[in-house]
């Protein structure tokens, strides 16, 4: 059973006008009869090629038999270990999928050398990649798999026969993996965007060849679509968007995120991109915050500029408790955010900002030198790059911490953003929670390049409140990319640098901390933050 419990509301009529507006306004059934009108005229081009998502528990069960014969040919060979180069939308949803159902899936949405090796160290002779990218053009992805594609012809192995790709029909990936010889071309829905992908070629195929049951997914959604079509007050959809609707109105445009033994693994992660990316626009936008759970900074101690929603059970720091299997999570958010559009004014189908870091990153590495630039300090092993912004002058971490929380509005958002490993680099993440204890603003963690395909465009393109914490480290063993004129590393750092100036060119303060050594800069960063003046 699918719910929406409103815990507690401090702007209960609003939410009940909001409510009302969109039932009257039959909002909820144009909306899953695919209307492309209602987001206003300069939306509708746009809107009227990205709402098939509306229909995919039905749809995409043809993608069934396909998938069962290739996973049964597959393992038959011996090839049961499948690694997904995907980014965004396309890594995201497998990612909770194949978490939540315990199959393992080696998820590569990063340019770090050492998380590439990692997997690249990972028994080749049982191994097939899916490539997933609508066009092929992203490089992360087109990087991946020129890495993997030499790896398995070094290793004697036919690379054709161990690569699947999901794009879009007609895409240039298309074209060249069927002159290539790939093992299967999956074609996606090209009427749905990325992040409303979930159940689409794009998280199915991945997740299926890892021994996930996403049958189940579509059976779920599709318990949940007749409700969300409702043109009813009672809809859960309709009453998310009301919420957030008009919390926003009221100066809450932060949604935090708990997990409160929903079943559920890291969903928060997926809804991230889908609520960021779909609103974080023309100025305006809700911004996710995903926290480690409901006793964490940030959700327990919340303030008026967000809201707390519970994945799970109701508990008692949250304004909104929703449950639900993940199928049904997946549709239920999908159309909530898309009714949040309606409510907020904006198209929630299109991205204006995130092409601007891709090209700040290529220029940078067509241009590798103009990427050198001398520390504004040096503190042990972490160099400080960007303190421009500082209205004193900083030496230390602890310093530039306080300098930056100083310069940041009062209800605004510190980002910290970390173009490290993972996997191996995982204890940076402890970071999140003790920046918002300490600060009492709201705090997100993103990995880069990760976070680029979700919250970077609410950053460019929503509520201009936001400070930026930007981590980047020495890599041990580079890996060279074949084919292209740098290395992993090489484009790790352009993507950093290229998304600070963007966020910089927006007016924002963004703070580097570069780490000469990754775990003695671990220890010191989080002892700068844990200093009284940060």
């Amino acid at each position: 059973m699918t719910s929406v419990e409103i815990v507690r509301s401090p702007n209960a009529d609003q939410v009940s006008t909001i409510a009302a507006d969109l039932v009257a306004d039959s909002v909820p059934s144009k909306l899953t009869a695919q209307d492309p009108t209602l987001w206003g005229p300069e939306a509708e081009s746009e809107a009227s090629i990205r709402l098939s998502w509306t229909t995919l528990h039905e749809t995409s069960r043809s993608l069934l038999p396909e998938l069962k014969a290739l996973r049964t040919a597959l393992h038959a060979e011996g090839v049961d270990r499948v690694v997904l180069a995907g980014m965004g939308g396309s890594s995201l949803a497998p990612e909770v999928i194949t978490r939540t159902q315990n199959v393992p899936l080696v998820v590569l949405d990063t340019t770090d050398p050492a998380q590439v090796a990692d997997a690249l160290a990972g028994d080749l002779e049982r191994t097939v990649i899916v490539v997933s990218s609508k066009s092929g053009g992203t490089v992360e992805t087109d990087s991946h798999r020129r890495i993997f594609e030499k790896a398995f012809a070094d290793a004697g192995i036919d690379a054709a026969s161990r690569i699947v790709v999901v794009t879009d029909p007609g895409s240039p990936l298309q074209k060249a993996s069927e002159e290539a010889g790939y093992r299967k071309v999956f074609l996606a829905d090209p009427n749905v965007g990325g992040r409303y992908s979930a159940l689409t070629a794009f998280g199915l195929v991945p997740s299926y060849l890892a021994g996930a049951d996403v049958e189940s997914l579509l059976d779920d959604a599709a318990e949940v679509a007749k409700l969300v079509s409702q043109d009813s007050v009672d809809n859960p959809a309709v009453q998310l968007a009301a919420i957030f609707g008009a919390a926003h109105a009221h100066g809450a445009e932060k949604i935090i995120f708990a997990d409160t033994g929903s079943g559920i693994v890291g969903f928060g992660d997926w809804a991230e991109q889908l609520i960021a990316e779909s609103t974080g626009k023309n100025g305006t936008g809700l911004l996710p915050v995903v926290v480690e759970g409901p006793g964490a900074p940030g959700f327990v101690d919340a303030r008026s500029d967000a809201t707390t929603v519970a994945i799970g059970p109701a508990t008692g720091s949250a304004n909104v408790a929703v449950e639900g299997k993940l199928g049904a999570q997946f549709l239920l958010w999908e159309c909530a955010t898309a009714l949040v559009g309606k409510v907020l004014g904006i198209n929630p189908f299109d991205q204006p900002d995130v092409e601007a870091a891709k090209k700040a990153s290529r220029a940078l590495l067509d241009a590798p030198a103009v990427a050198a630039t001398m520390p504004s300090f040096v503190d042990g092993p972490v160099e400080g790059h960007g303190t421009d912004w500082a209205q004193r002058k900083v030496n230390t971490v602890a310093e530039a911490l306080a300098a930056l929380v100083e310069v940041a509005p009062d209800h605004g958002y510190i980002s910290v953003q970390a173009y490290l490993d993972r996997i191996d680099d995982a204890s940076f993440e402890l970071l999140r929670a003790e920046i918002a204890k300490r600060t009492h603003l709201q705090t997100t963690f993103g990995w880069g390049p990760r976070f680029l395909h979700s919250t970077g465009q609410y950053h460019k393109g929503g509520h201009q409140n936001g400070v930026f914490i930007q981590i980047t480290g020495v890599s041990g063993d580079d890996l060279e990319v074949p084919g292209r004129p740098y290395t992993l590393a090489q484009l790790q750092l352009a993507q950093a640098l290229g998304d600070g100036q963007v966020l910089a060119e927006h007016g924002r303060p963004v703070l580097r901390l570069h780490l000469e050594d990754r775990i003695a800069g671990l220890a010191q960063l989080v002892e700068a933050v844990q200093e009284d003046g940060s």
